[in-house]
């Protein structure tokens, strides 16, 4: 419980950071992120629970990360994330889960995602900002990539990699667990260029 009230802490220190540089009012970034004012509000106030949809369209209109509205202070040179020690960003109805394990620092940065994909159950994603570059790799199991409407089958051993700027899903396909790797690549940020 603590661990969640400090994530929620950092979140909060993030969101209401990146606002302020970006010179948005919490009425501007609600419109633009289709998140409530109330919404906001509470987040800038550590209170609430917010969703990865949330998250993610908060992020792109910020111009950052996901990890980044996430990430409390630097910890060092090294840092190891053991997956347990990660609380799943999405959970779907059959068991089906996405965590954020860590996101590289740098001008232009990728996080690194561990996603277990039930068999049926997807998770839609709505577009990200252009310039952003998703990879896939499925360590076991099968899942079905949508992009754009066409879906794709990714088998375990294989990569997929495509923008994220299109519509896109991920689901679980066969008839056991599929495990995965996604690597969302960021484009630089025009700040950290300068």
């Amino acid at each position: 419980m603590a661990e969640t009230a400090a994530a929620l802490r950092a979140v909060a220190h993030n969101v209401k950071a990146a606002r302020l540089r970006a010179g948005l009012s919490l009425d501007e970034l609600g419109r633009r992120a289709q998140v409530s004012k109330g919404a906001l509000v509470g987040l800038e106030k550590a209170q609430g629970n917010p969703n990865l949809a949330t998250l993610v369209r908060l992020a792109d209109t910020l111009g950052i990360s996901v990890s980044t509205l996430m990430q409390g202070p630097p910890e060092g040179r090294v840092r190891i994330t053991a997956a347990d020690a990660v609380a799943p960003l999405w959970t779907g109805a059959r068991g089906s889960q996405a965590r954020l394990m860590l996101t590289t620092s740098g001008p232009a940065p990728v996080e690194v995602w561990r996603w277990q994909l039930e068999p049926d159950e997807e998770y839609p994603s709505h577009p990200h900002q252009a310039g952003v570059v998703e990879t896939v790799s499925v360590t076991s199991g099968r899942m079905t990539l949508v992009v754009d409407g066409i879906e794709h089958t990714v088998e375990a051993g294989q990569t997929a990699t495509f923008d994220g700027d299109a519509p896109h899903a991920y689901r679980g396909s066969g008839t056991g667990t599929c495990d995965l790797i996604m690597m969302v690549h960021l484009p630089p940020n025009p700040a950290a260029a300068n």
